[in-house]
């Protein structure tokens, strides 16, 4: 017999319905599959952009996640943790096998970054140039170092979870973040000295 969601741990209130979600997609039930979708699709394309820094790529992995989540919905416990833990888990896991060559793209005005409240165009062109290096530099890392820093400041997951998500200790994330920030400080510094900023 199936655990009820409410008996998974402590949570959100998301959660809660997330969890109850998968555990009726466990069962069959395609109405909620497309209720879990539309709660998970938003994090999970935000998630995969800012790891494959490629806009087709990561939606080809999030549909590959979808489909995952869908065809092994059974093997989900919510003993074990959250729906969307579990989900993470899967994208993480098809982000990282996507290993060949990705050129950066411009960032995504899809809604998926918080709104300005009108700044200057000023202030526009210097965050659109910020934006623009952060993107190129973050596309120039390893592909673990991305992910790392995207679960990190983006997903804002401790150093324990990101381990998780990544099949590796807490030390080595720590490793790959303080690795990826010297190598991000560094590009950037070379792209203001090539630009005379």
């Amino acid at each position: 017999m199936r655990m009820d969601a409410r008996a998974s741990g402590p949570g959100t209130a998301a959660t809660s319905v997330a969890t109850a979600l998968m555990l009726r997609v466990a069962d069959g039930d395609a109405a909620a599959f497309t209720a879990l979708v539309r709660q998970l699709e938003r994090p999970a394309q935000a998630l995969a952009w800012r790891t494959l820094m490629d806009r087709a790529a990561a939606e080809d992995v999030c549909q590959r996640a979808f489909l995952r989540l869908w065809t092994h919905a059974a093997r989900f416990d919510p003993a074990r943790g959250t729906a969307e833990a579990w989900f993470r888990r899967i994208l993480v896991n098809l982000c990282l096998d996507r290993r060949r060559a990705i050129r950066p793209v411009q960032a995504m005005a899809d809604g998926f970054d918080m709104a300005d409240p009108a700044p200057s165009p000023e202030a526009q062109a210097i965050a659109a140039d910020t934006s623009a290096r952060v993107e190129a530099a973050m596309a120039r890392l390893n592909p673990r170092q991305r992910l790392a820093l995207a679960l990190f400041h983006g997903d804002g997951l401790s150093m324990a979870e990101i381990a998780e998500q990544m099949e590796t200790t807490a030390k080595a994330v720590e490793g790959l973040l303080g690795r990826a920030r010297n190598e991000m400080r560094t590009m950037m510094n070379e792209t203001m000295n090539e630009t005379g900023l």
